[in-house]
């Protein structure tokens, strides 16, 4: 279970550098070329559109798990460490989920409204 531990917290990293990316293209002490990297991988990491399509048999996931990771390595090596620790602060506050009461609650008045309008409607029919 070790790999599974590693995998995640993995997976955690790319979610949040994907985010600085996309913060260090958008800021103005990031270079004009590392905006660009930074934005051109953030945009293809977040895009429903890969260079090989995923339903080709193994090829399909390689860009996943090989082409977006060195992407990333690659343009965050070219944003100033000054810079990059304040994103990647920036960054872990936007990928904690935030716990909200009223949104909670927003969320389920929202289902039980839709549920009750279709059950309204299907027995309207009978």
């Amino acid at each position: 279970m070790q790999w599974l531990d590693r995998a995640k917290t993995w997976a955690k990293g790319i979610k949040r550098d994907v985010v600085v990316l996309w913060l260090a293209a958008r800021d103005r002490r990031v270079p004009w070329y590392a905006k660009l990297a930074a934005g051109a991988v953030a945009a293809y990491a977040l895009s429903p559109i890969d260079l090989i399509p995923d339903f080709v048999p193994v090829l399909g996931y390689l860009d996943d798990l090989v082409i977006v990771p060195i992407g990333i390595i690659a343009a965050l090596k070219l944003i100033p460490t000054d810079v990059l620790t304040d994103l990647r602060i920036e960054a872990t506050k936007r990928t904690e989920r935030p716990v909200s009461r009223g949104g909670r609650i927003a969320i389920i008045s929202i289902w039980v409204l839709l549920s009750a309008l279709i059950v309204w409607m299907v027995m309207g029919e009978i």
